[in-house]
């Protein structure tokens, strides 16, 4: 499967590079993020060894998490102009060759990520497992955490910003008070659980790279660095934070 994957994978992103670029809009990718970790959960489900008991939990997790999240970023995104991040590199790579730059900068980067991230979905595919068992559970448990984290924050802050009178402030209420990224937070907990579920079958324990990956790009490089950079002068925000922990939740401070 992991050529497969890797095949498959080329495949998806090139499909979204074309649609972005008809778009002019590479953010369109963002919205394609949960549907390439869905169309790899499916493919390893029927081109795998088996059709087991986790097989069927672990792709069920998937598919709960990137239908929900596909849906979210395209109600959220669809019709509003190019996120600014992606305008910031089409400013820092200029004229020459930005397809080309986006291609590989954008898309194949984004490739890169999924399948490192995905190893223990592919991994498993190729395993076979006798049944549900203890790290099973602790996985469904750690997973089912993280999905309320990422599916409650993503609600209260959409909520959020509906009310007129909360127009240019940031949301400090709800998980929002115990962490300053509990969407970030969530998404962090669901690999780690997966990871945990797959580890039923022997040959997956390698396969922490995955949501170790994701862990370390939420928190210090793609996920929290760049939303903080965009308030950090912010007086309300050096309030907020403060007194609010950053990524693992917790009491505010006094």
């Amino acid at each position: 499967m992991f050529l497969q994957a890797l095949i498959i994978l080329f495949i998806y992103f090139t499909g979204l590079f074309i649609l972005g670029q008809v778009l002019a809009d590479n953010s369109i990718v963002d919205i394609g993020w949960g549907g390439g970790f869905v169309i790899l959960a499916i493919a390893g489900l029927l081109l795998g060894r088996e059709i087991g008991a986790v097989h069927i939990l672990t792709t069920s997790f998937v598919l709960m998490w990137g239908i929900r999240l596909v849906i979210h970023l395209a109600k959220r995104n669809i019709g509003k102009p190019e996120d600014y991040r992606y305008v910031q590199m089409r400013i820092r790579w200029g004229e020459k060759w930005p397809r080309l730059k986006a291609f590989f900068n954008v898309y194949m980067l984004q490739l890169v990520v999924m399948y490192v991230v995905a190893l223990p979905i592919i991994a498993l595919a190729g395993e076979s497992v006798d049944g549900l068992g203890f790290f099973s559970l602790i996985g469904s448990i750690v997973f089912a955490i993280g999905y309320l984290f990422e599916v409650i924050g993503d609600e209260q802050l959409r909520r959020f910003k509906t009310l007129p009178e909360n127009k240019g402030k940031i949301i400090t209420t709800g998980l929002w008070r115990y962490t300053r990224h509990p969407n970030y937070f969530g998404e962090a907990m669901i690999w780690w659980g997966i990871y945990l579920t797959v580890l039923e079958a022997s040959g997956t324990a390698w396969t922490f790279i995955g949501p170790l990956l994701i862990n370390l790009f939420l928190r210090y490089v793609s996920g929290v660095p760049l939303l903080e950079k965009k308030y950090k002068d912010r007086e309300d925000f050096k309030a907020y934070k403060a007194v609010t922990p950053v990524f693992v939740p917790w009491f505010p401070k006094r």
